[in-house]
């Protein structure tokens, strides 16, 4: 099998995945689960891309012909952490600030019809 096509692949499960993930955290929180769904698959590509253009910059600083041997294969199996670490610090932030608005939210809900006496 061609790398390129591996990759691609990969690539479409990574999709797959990551906005599975996604838009069970946005129906478990109550938010817009398609728009959550799309920004977590975003913000693997715009973690990935920011990180392959510093390697690209910083690795074209140090060789100056980097850009003539370049494995674009290489780079993008490099780029693959990067892009999975930025999802997940994307996901823990938002798990983290709906959780704590969640729980203020069930915690009014069931003081509906106290009174102040017994809250």
């Amino acid at each position: 099998m061609d790398e390129r096509k591996a990759i691609f692949m990969l690539g479409i499960l990574f999709i797959y995945f990551i906005g599975k993930y996604f838009y069970e955290l946005a129906k478990t929180y109550e938010k817009n689960k398609w728009l959550f769904a799309i920004l977590g698959i975003l913000s693997y590509y715009v973690g990935g891309i920011l990180i392959g253009a510093g390697i690209v910059i910083f690795a074209s600083l140090i060789e100056i012909t980097f850009f003539e041997t370049m494995d674009e294969t290489a780079l993008g199996i490099m780029i693959i952490p990067f892009g999975l670490i930025s999802c997940y610090l994307f996901y823990y932030i938002l798990k983290r600030n709906w959780s704590k608005n969640f729980k203020v939210e069930l915690e009014e809900i069931e003081n509906i019809g106290r009174t102040e006496d017994t809250i």
